[in-house]
């Protein structure tokens, strides 16, 4: 038996196809297979810098950039250090975004761990 939406081939009595879910007779009464839930990947890409250390540093230096010297961020670091944080602006995002959890190091990896 084959599926009348995109051809694949079905065990005879189906009542869905497994290829697109479609039904394969009267579906008014008929729900389609649940999808399968996705599994669980443990981050891969996780800083080893400390969370709560790059948190401390911003809170309390922000506005200089140590924070960002700090993960390895050395260009921006110096940006920050001579414009005060992008006028305290940037000072602030990079504080909501370490805490929020997708502050990153020179890397690229999420600092997410709270201690190293």
């Amino acid at each position: 038996m084959f599926c009348k939406q995109c051809g694949a081939q079905m065990a005879d009595g189906s009542k869905f196809c497994p290829a697109c879910g479609a039904g394969t007779g009267d579906t008014r009464l008929q729900q389609p297979p649940p999808q399968a839930q996705p599994v669980y990947a443990p981050q891969t890409n996780v800083s080893p810098k400390s969370r709560l250390a790059a948190l401390l540093l911003c809170w309390f230096l922000g506005a200089f950039g140590i924070h960002r010297f700090y993960v390895g961020k050395v260009g921006t670091g110096l940006l920050w250090l001579f414009t005060l944080g992008l006028v305290g602006i940037g000072a602030l995002v990079d504080f909501i975004m370490i805490i929020v959890g997708s502050f990153t190091d020179k890397q690229g990896c999420f600092v997410k761990n709270w201690t190293d």
